[in-house]
């Protein structure tokens, strides 16, 4: 397994943990157990967001630039709905 391959493998596995911290977050009852996964989910977007970089940095995650006739298209589409 080469480096690209480990990162981008700890990205999915960070994207997940944030996913369930946030319903961690959202779901629970207490404040202090919703404290709990809140400092977790931003430890770990933390995380997300170090390991974005570094992959970009090296090229391995490359964004692709959103066409704005189909932004535009989208925000027709859900400007109704406020």
């Amino acid at each position: 397994m080469d480096d690209r391959c480990i990162m981008e493998n700890m990205l999915l596995t960070t994207k997940g943990v944030c996913d369930l911290y946030l319903h961690g977050t959202i779901e629970s009852s207490t404040s202090n157990v919703r404290d709990a996964f809140d400092q977790a989910l931003n430890s770990s977007l933390e995380m997300q967001d170090e390991l974005y970089k570094k992959m970009s940095s090296k090229g391995w995650y490359n964004m692709e630039q959103a066409d704005s006739m189909q932004i535009q298209k989208v925000k027709n589409q859900y400007s109704g709905m406020a």
